[in-house]
């Protein structure tokens, strides 16, 4: 079962780019913020023997890393934050040409199966908040879920996404946690998960809302996002 710990490693190679541009860039006047933010969130779709490597920036639009002839993590598709600055040209494939300064994948899991009424006791049913940011969306066959909750020292998290059985076949889903530890211990800290959908979430023909339900600390909480089937055939 993957799991995920308190500092993502998103934030710990921010920590190394902010130390690496400070000594690059030394002036009281100017400092390019774009060296160490995160630009966006991509999926990393890797090379084949059709076509190069691509980081999906959404649903219409992908990029072309002129500076990374592979992907950094092999042959595995992943979501990842990047920093990149767009080059101004467009590739033979039409996707935009950006410059990649860094990149770092994020916990990238499939669906787990649905147990019925053993889903939190199997899976967790400890209290997270979904964070309402850019990195919280569904987009290109996964639900990225920027989450915050209480991290107690050493303790091993565990998060997973289940669909649940909803009336008129509706598309609903719920996302449990796992805290290892006295949901109330520890310190409030944010992580990034990406959940692949199942091949069933790409099935129809156009958009439709996909309902996420998770225990908040205040209770229960739903949203809906608006999806749009991916249809490249898992590539």
């Amino acid at each position: 079962m993957n799991t995920t710990k308190l500092l993502s490693h998103a934030a710990l190679l921010l920590a190394v780019a902010f130390a690496a541009v400070a000594c690059d860039y030394d002036s009281d006047e100017y400092y390019e913020y774009s060296y160490v933010s995160p630009t966006a969130i991509v999926t990393v779709k890797p090379a084949s023997d059709s076509l190069p490597l691509r980081l999906q920036l959404d649903d219409s639009t992908a990029l072309r890393p002129v500076n990374l002839p592979s992907s950094p993590f092999g042959d595995k598709e992943v979501r990842a934050l990047v920093g990149f600055v767009y080059q101004g040209g467009t590739a033979p494939g039409g996707e935009r040409e950006v410059w990649v300064n860094w990149i770092d994948s994020v916990l990238t899991k499939p669906m787990a199966e649905s147990l019925g009424q053993a889903n939190d006791s199997v899976y967790g049913d400890d209290p997270v908040e979904i964070v309402d940011s850019w990195e919280t969306v569904a987009e290109d066959g996964y639900l990225t879920l920027r989450f915050r909750t209480r991290w107690a020292p050493s303790a091993v998290h565990r998060v997973n996404l289940v669909r649940l059985d909803a009336p008129g076949g509706q598309y609903e889903v719920r996302f449990c946690h796992d805290a290892g530890a006295p949901a109330d211990a520890g310190v409030v800290a944010d992580d990034v998960v990406a959940f692949r959908l199942a091949d069933e979430f790409n099935a129809p023909d156009s958009a439709f809302d996909i309902t996420l339900r998770w225990k908040s600390y205040s209770g229960e909480k739903s949203h809906k996002f608006t999806y749009r089937p991916r249809k490249d055939a898992g590539k």
